[in-house]
């Protein structure tokens, strides 16, 4: 069940810290796992779980779908896979997936491949704000329909494809398109062939990569996925790592923050998602990666972070398909560094759970930091972290987790008075940000 809404309030700044912490795992990681268990043959074990309300969305939409799944422990779940096209529907079935756009766009792939499905398909008032068009061009390619007709937005009803027939499809920076092409592929007729220019987070490959009949990946000017159709996945045993775009923000605070250490253990470090972390390095980042190791194709380790004296960032649009959450917090860093950060390629953050571009902008300008923007670019005057007790921030209900965090650092660094709604949205993709930013030192009220 969703937790009860709240504000948060805060009025203090943090103090110096030097801690070792763990994030929450991996939001992109739990999805999949559970996505892909549903429809491998046979019992897959996934441990380390995030168990946040995104998450609980996949488990529930899965089972209204007839998939068996198992609690076995706190973060320790089993999945009994029937194998590709064994999802059933009930005639008037509502599938609601709550805030999560990962969660609709890959189980709608999965579902427009899959026989005689035709339900009803809905999200919360922050998901259903957001556009689904590029989605719905790609499955209608592989059968799918969707009505109403030209409406791109939730509530919407899908009957999947009678019989679906591999595509190929030029990705763009969206992992999430991707990865509905490559699992609606996987129970359609022939071979899908994506093709990358700009490599995006490839969790979806790496945890079909066990299943070498199906997967082949060429790795030239180009990178080639060739999805071969209506071939048997096997089942597996998948541990998941902390996500480093929780990781980020904890990240962010201890640069910013005088005489801070922090070391964040055991997180994922596929080289897709730490784009934030290596752009933030050009610019004078203290961050080390350490005791890096590699299990079920994904890398992972500690990140080490000291204070830093950070120069303005200069974010070429090659940096946004690696660092697309960390977006917010970017923001945030930038305007509390001296001089004019640019971020450039920026403008899918406008079809996020919130426009991410006007909605920082507006934090930002509450304390005095000036910025300006085009469709896809951001300036940011950044002006050094100044005491702001005496000015005010407030957030409206915006459901969207990356701002209600990054807001939060910003307030803890500058001391501004800050009013945050509907807070528990981050309990989305980071239940215990709130526990973790009181280990730090970070004080903070609840109503």
């Amino acid at each position: 069940m969703p937790l009860s809404n709240f504000s948060l309030k805060i009025n203090h700044k943090i103090l110096p810290f030097k801690k070792n912490i763990f994030v929450d795992s991996d939001k992109s990681l739990s999805i999949r796992s559970f996505l892909i268990g549903s429809i491998s043959n046979g019992i897959s074990d996934i441990n380390n779980v995030l168990e946040s309300e995104d998450v609980f969305s996949t488990i529930n939409s899965l089972k209204k779908l007839g998939v068996k799944i198992k609690k076995k422990e706190k973060k320790k779940y089993i999945v009994y896979g029937n194998g590709l096209g064994s999802l059933i529907a009930k005639k008037n079935l509502k599938l609601d997936f709550g805030n999560s756009g990962t969660l609709a766009r890959l189980l709608i792939g999965i579902i427009s491949t899959t026989p005689n499905i035709n339900i009803k398909l809905s999200g919360d008032a922050s998901l259903s704000k957001r556009s689904m068009k590029k989605l719905i061009e790609l499955m209608e390619l592989f059968g799918a329909s969707f009505s109403p007709n030209k409406k791109y937005k939730f509530p919407l009803q899908i009957s999947s494809s009678q019989f679906p027939i591999g595509i190929k499809y030029q990705a763009g920076v969206s992992a999430q398109l991707k990865s509905a092409v490559i699992l609606a592929g996987l129970n359609s007729w022939g071979v899908t062939t994506v093709i990358e220019k700009e490599k995006s987070r490839d969790h979806t490959e790496n945890m079909l990569l066990r299943n070498s009949k199906v997967i082949k990946i060429k790795n030239n000017r180009e990178r080639i996925i060739k999805i071969n159709g209506k071939k048997k996945l096997n089942s597996s045993s998948i541990n998941i790592f902390g996500d480093p775009s929780s990781a980020a923000f904890f990240t962010a605070l201890t640069l910013l923050n005088p005489r801070s250490s922090l070391i964040i253990k055991k997180v994922g470090l596929n080289p897709t998602r730490i784009g934030f972390y290596n752009l933030l390095k050009k610019h004078g980042a203290k961050i080390q990666f350490r005791k890096l190791k590699k299990k079920n194709n994904e890398v992972h380790g500690n990140i080490l972070i000291r204070t830093s004296n950070l120069k303005p960032i200069n974010a070429s649009k090659e940096f946004y398909v690696n660092s697309t959450d960390e977006y917010p917090i970017l923001f945030v860093i930038a305007a509390l560094s001296n001089g004019c950060s640019q971020f450039n390629g920026i403008k899918d953050l406008a079809n996020k759970e919130s426009n991410r571009i006007v909605e920082m902008q507006k934090v930002l300008k509450q304390i005095g930091v000036k910025s300006f923007s085009s469709k896809n670019s951001l300036k940011i005057y950044g002006k050094g972290i100044n005491d702001c007790s005496n000015k005010k921030i407030f957030v409206p209900n915006l459901g969207d987790h990356r701002i209600c965090m990054a807001t939060f650092i910003l307030a803890v660094l500058t001391g501004a008075k800050t009013n945050i709604k509907n807070f528990e949205t981050v309990n989305t993709s980071s239940p215990s940000f709130l526990k973790t930013m009181k280990q730090l030192g970070a004080k903070f009220e609840t109503k």
